[in-house]
């Protein structure tokens, strides 16, 4: 890593405008920002995910502090649910996260999840790009955790965190049926509330009948503002989960995975646009005339591209 001597101070008025051009382009724009070479070291990226109200964003601030010692530019994204009313962000993340706006090394930044139903936003992909671009050791990326299929984080991320309160029972039993799958550790947050032990209990129950994914077995941390040390630890884990990360997975893999579902993302957007830009009585044909329409005028997209 660079010394701060010799790397220039990270400029947040540059990234924020790059974050904006960046989730507001249209497809067209998306796709010229995405050509741009990449140069030097990928950020690392954590995903911190978990139901509404277990204290995510309280984590990640406690965290963010921790994470600092090993990185001189550190991000922060936070996905909120999208308003069906105005299509704002319905949270406010850097609210809560107030306390670490003054410190020039870390960059706050909330999105609306807005047509996404995968607790992330539609062009997360193209942000997190953002980040790699202007030079970010690490980024933390906070997904809305509304349901039990956000699959897409798996992919875009290194380390997934899963947050858990003591009153996840029922969301401990959803894990049963897939999102096991997803997570590297996971945190029981609250962890002075009472079942927060039981809560721990369960997930160490359910790991211990699971197959090691990929020959790591995700750990089970508990938390709580009180408490330093669980914060501490978990800070601890993940460095770990990073270390054993690049010993233990191919690259050539992950690039082509992450690749894979930013151009699925891309072409989705796409889709939409097409759709939303036409006649509303286009939509009284029949469903597939108006696909071959919209098939048409993607190849026409293609062929100027080319």
């Amino acid at each position: 890593m660079e010394s701060s001597r010799s790397r220039p101070a990270l400029d947040r008025r540059a990234v924020a405008k790059a974050l904006s051009r960046s989730a507001d382009a249209t497809v067209s724009q998306a796709l010229v920002a995405v050509s741009e070479p990449l140069s030097g070291e990928l950020a690392r990226r954590i995903a911190i995910t978990g139901a509404p109200g277990t204290g995510k964003s309280t984590l990640i601030s406690q965290l963010v502090r921790r994470r600092l010692a090993g990185a001189e530019r550190l991000g922060v994204l936070a996905i909120d649910p999208t308003s069906p009313f105005s299509g704002g962000a319905i949270l406010g993340d850097r609210v809560r996260m107030d306390g670490l706006i003054q410190d020039e090394r870390v960059f706050i930044r909330s999105f609306a999840s807005r047509s996404a139903h995968d607790g992330l936003t539609d062009n997360v992909a193209d942000l997190l790009a953002v980040m790699d671009r202007h030079g970010f050791d690490e980024v933390i990326l906070e997904t809305v955790g509304v349901g039990q299929t956000e699959y897409a984080v798996r992919v875009l991320v290194d380390t997934v965190v899963l947050v858990l309160i003591p009153e996840s029972g029922d969301q401990i039993q959803a894990m049963k049926a897939g999102l096991m799958e997803t997570a590297d550790i996971y945190v029981v947050n609250k962890a002075d509330l009472p079942n927060a032990r039981q809560v721990a209990n369960d997930v160490r129950a359910i790991l211990a009948r699971s197959a090691a994914r990929s020959g790591w077995r995700p750990a089970i941390v508990e938390t709580s503002s009180p408490d330093a040390a669980g914060i501490d630890e978990l800070s601890r884990i993940i460095d770990h989960h990073q270390r054993w990360l690049a010993g233990n997975r191919d690259r050539s893999s992950v690039f082509r995975a992450r690749r894979a579902l930013q151009v699925t993302g891309l072409l989705f957007r796409r889709v939409r646009e097409l759709v939303e830009a036409g006649e509303a009585a286009q939509l009284d044909r029949p469903v597939a005339e108006i696909y071959a329409e919209i098939v048409r005028r993607m190849l026409d997209d293609g062929l100027r591209v080319a």
